[in-house]
């Protein structure tokens, strides 16, 4: 075999080169042109405290009981470097090009030594402060000054949509080191308990109850919470140290323009300056801004071509805003802005920027204010020197840092949509959405690069939800289901669960009923690893049915599994029922055969409803018993009495069945001339039905459809009619049923009539099966006619006979002397087609 060929030469194939693959490069991260690489699917293994989650972007997450030697590491504090490491890579990155200068923190001395006093002595602090007011400035001054203070550091965090639960595992993760673990509530609490730190948290969104929480469940920590005065929260409000945040007086901002514009202002730049200090009450971002169009305005009157901050001309396309006219040495120079642009300068500070900076707004405010990361500019704006965007927007004031991330200042946002640069929201939306599904699908993107354009994914998730036009929801849908997998493994659980259920919707608004059977199976993993049984249960059992309605085996079996450990968890019993007594009373199987009483449960009442002014019949002579107390529940006294009598009248039913049939197939067979009439009147001598003869008076039917007379309910017999099935009256006088009536005579030997008092056809044209077979042939025919007409009609359908003459064949059964005792029961009974029903 030629050792360059794989494939076996004794089929001929030994010489065939077009179909040889390629051997694989020696090089790892040599691309192999013979064959396309096949996508990778990246499955990653998590311990979430003792559980085991295997995020599977195909078929969906698993998760199982940690197996035996796969228990994870103890989380180990991190060293002073690793913190500092850990904290620079939180940082926003720094914009490209030439540095921004920097700017004093002015008159916020006194705020300054205040804050480091009160955290010193283990007291948390807020400080509130109007957005643009420097509260980010002067936190980083803070937080520098406390370096030394903790045991364990100065932590930043960022508290824009995050929950206190984020925010006590984002303390964790900077503290401890545990690489693919993330321990459960309980474990959470014990580890952050034991953390010594200075906590500095900018733009916190929670308060209320969950501050309360987060304060609690950290006693070790001192906090300084960055918010905005208009923070409303729900519950008590914890016990904090307050420090307000003013703005500056007219000198420092005179002195922080200046800063900005690098060289002294002109006498009319002061005293617009000084009209622009109290439009916006001394707000720093202010004044940050106006230097910015300051600098704009000079090099406007220095170089009147539109050349950018790099020195190289920009091409204005022809829907770009206009640029102010350049002066020139006849006219005059460019005039200050108006005090209306000085306070809201975000339109006329973008105008005079890049086409790419322009391009990046247009794509901020798509996403609700957050800027994609430089790294990702240059392919959502088709250009390669767009990353120098940021650069340009960071330099003019129009970006603020918020944790790893940079986002649109303070009034920014509503300015510029105002100024038309939301007209095409929807279209950039879907343009990043379809970015960042390729993006966060690529190998070479890890978790934690994604878990760090989690606010970015989930801005376009949300931006495209809502809007109706056709492919947005298919697109947010191939976000959600490319990034999820994504942002589980790099535990950022919170965007995570967002991606999830803004996804579910997406799904269900596009119809893609698979991938919403998807993100319902993730968030029953999600719900069961947080703890909450019944969501997951829920949402697994949602997801199970629709992928068992798509024949999607694989999918369902993943969330039997996960249903399994569900049901494990909790015990796996169902809430237990209550019956009317309050006891509480075992769960009905569903597997029982409806005729048969649940194990646990009485058997149910032999006897039926007692008609309503009418003397109940009495079952059993004795009280019954008390009542036992089981594990299942209480048990009624009566049951085993009960379930003997049922089967005492079930017996009965069958023999009398039995008998029926014998004499119907018996009397097929005889003569058409004899004497022996097989009627409903015949009784056997020896019959034991309890007591209750046919020839008994009847008291009218029961007013629920009882049998008449007693109030004795009647069952259906195994032939087809009907028959008592307990009874408690007495027996009759045996003389009763020897002898005949005077007044008697022969039965007719006529056609069947409709009439239902003569033992023919029921009302409704059909005969009336015999009950009990005859013994001999009556010796007389009734001649009093029944005193009663039936007022309801019989219940059971009766076995259809044709119309004719009544058969008179003999019966099988009984001498035929005992024919005698059903001559009087026309006359005593009623009709007896009612007797019997």
């Amino acid at each position: 075999m030629d050792p360059t060929h794989q494939g076996p030469e004794e089929y001929g194939q030994g010489h065939d080169r077009s179909d040889d693959r390629r051997r694989p490069s020696r090089e790892p991260n040599a691309a192999d042109f013979g064959q396309p690489a096949p996508q990778q699917v990246r499955v990653v293994q998590l311990t979430v405290g003792d559980l085991l989650l295997t995020v599977n972007p195909v078929d969906g997450s698993e998760v199982e009981t940690c197996p035996p030697g796969a228990e994870p590491e103890a989380p180990v504090r991190r060293t002073p470097a690793e913190r500092a490491d850990h904290e620079r890579a939180g940082a926003p990155p720094v914009p490209p090009g030439p540095p921004a200068p920097q700017l004093p923190l002015l008159e916020r001395q006194e705020e300054r030594e205040r804050l480091v006093g009160l955290l010193a002595r283990g007291r948390s602090v807020r400080l509130t402060g109007q957005a643009g007011s420097g509260r980010t400035a002067l936190l980083d001054a803070v937080a520098a000054d406390c370096a030394d203070l903790a045991p364990d550091g100065v932590v930043r965090l960022s508290g824009h949509r995050r929950t206190a639960a984020d925010l006590l595992y984002g303390l964790f993760d900077a503290v401890h080191r545990a690489p693919l673990h993330r321990p459960d509530p309980e474990e959470l609490l014990a580890l952050v308990r034991t953390v010594g730190a200075v906590v500095v948290i900018d733009d916190l969104e929670i308060g209320g109850a969950a501050l309360g929480e987060l304060l609690e469940a950290t006693p070790e920590c001192a906090f300084l919470l960055g918010t905005a005065p208009d923070l409303t929260a729900s519950g008590v409000e914890p016990h904090l140290e307050e420090v307000l945040l003013a703005g500056l007086g007219r000198a420092a901002s005179l002195e922080l323009l200046t800063k900005v514009v690098e060289r002294p202002l002109t006498e009319d730049e002061r005293n617009w300056a000084g009209d622009l200090w109290f439009e916006s009450e001394g707000l720093p971002l202010r004044f940050v801004q106006a230097g910015s169009l300051l600098r704009q305005r000079d090099r406007l009157n220095t170089d009147p071509a539109p050349f950018d901050e790099y020195d190289y001309f920009e091409p204005r396309p022809g829907d770009a805003p206009p640029v102010p006219e350049a002066p020139t040495p006849e006219t005059a120079e460019v005039p200050l802005p108006s005090l209306g642009e000085g306070a809201a300068p975000a339109v006329l500070l973008a105008s005079r920027l890049s086409e790419a900076a322009r391009e990046t707004l247009r794509f901020t405010v798509a996403l609700g204010g957050e800027v994609p990361h430089q790294a990702h500019l240059p392919a959502l704006v088709g250009d390669t020197h767009a990353d120098a965007a940021l650069g340009e927007l960071a330099g003019c004031g129009l970006l603020s840092p918020a944790g790893p991330r940079y986002r649109l200042a303070a009034g920014v946002l509503a300015q510029l949509e105002a100024g038309g640069y939301a007209e095409s929201a929807a279209t950039h939306a879907r343009t990043a959405a379809q970015h960042y599904a390729w993006w966060v699908s690529h190998p070479s993107v890890t978790p934690q690069r994604a878990a760090a354009e989690a606010d970015a994914i989930v801005a376009a998730l949300g931006r495209l939800i809502p809007d109706a036009e056709a492919g947005q929801a298919s697109a947010a849908v191939l976000l959600a289901r490319s990034a999820a997998p994504a942002l589980a493994a790099g535990l950022s659980w919170g965007a995570w669960e967002k991606a999830l259920r803004a996804g579910q919707e997406a799904a269900r608004i596009a119809g893609e009923v698979a991938e919403e059977a998807y993100f319902h199976h993730e968030l029953g993993v999600l719900a069961l690893c947080a703890g909450s049984l019944d969501r997951a249960r829920t949402e697994l059992e949602t997801s199970i049915s629709m992928r068992g309605a798509l024949a999607d085996r694989s999918g369902a079996v993943a969330g039997r599994r996960a249903l399994a450990l569900v049901a494990d968890r909790s015990g796996g019993l169902e809430p237990p029922a209550r019956s009317q007594a309050g006891d509480e009373m075992p769960a009905v199987r569903q597997d029982v055969h409806p005729g048969t009483p649940p194990a646990g449960f009485p058997a149910p009442p032999l006897l039926a409803r007692q008609p309503v002014g009418e003397a109940p019949t009495v079952v059993a002579p004795h009280p019954a018993p008390a009542p036992k107390r089981g594990r299942g529940g209480a048990i009624l006294g009566g049951a085993r009495r009960n379930l003997a009598a049922a089967g005492v009248g079930a017996l009965l039913i069958a023999v009398l069945g039995t008998v029926v049939t014998l004499g119907v197939t018996a009397g097929d067979s005889e003569e058409p001339g004899s004497r022996n009439v097989t009627t409903e009147q015949s009784s056997p001598e020896d019959s034991t039905d309890d007591g209750i003869p046919a020839d008994e008076p009847d008291d009218g039917p029961a007013p629920d459809g009882g049998a008449p007379g007693n109030g004795a309910p009647v069952t259906p017999g195994s032939s087809g009619s009907a028959t008592p099935a307990t009874s408690g009256s007495p027996s009759p006088d045996p003389s009763s049923s020897n002898g005949s009536p005077p007044g008697t005579g022969e039965p007719s030997s006529g056609p069947p009539t409709d009439d239902p008092t003569s033992g023919g056809p029921s009302p409704s044209g059909k005969p009336t099966p015999p009950t009990k077979p005859p013994t001999t042939p009556p010796t007389t025919p009734p001649t009093t006619p029944p005193t009663e007409t039936p007022t309801t009609p019989p219940t059971e359908t009766p076995t259809e006979e044709p119309p004719g003459d009544p058969d008179t064949s003999s019966s099988a059964s009984g001498p035929a002397e005992s024919a005698t005792a059903t001559a009087e029961t026309p006359a005593q009974s009623g009709d007896p087609t009612e007797a019997a029903a």
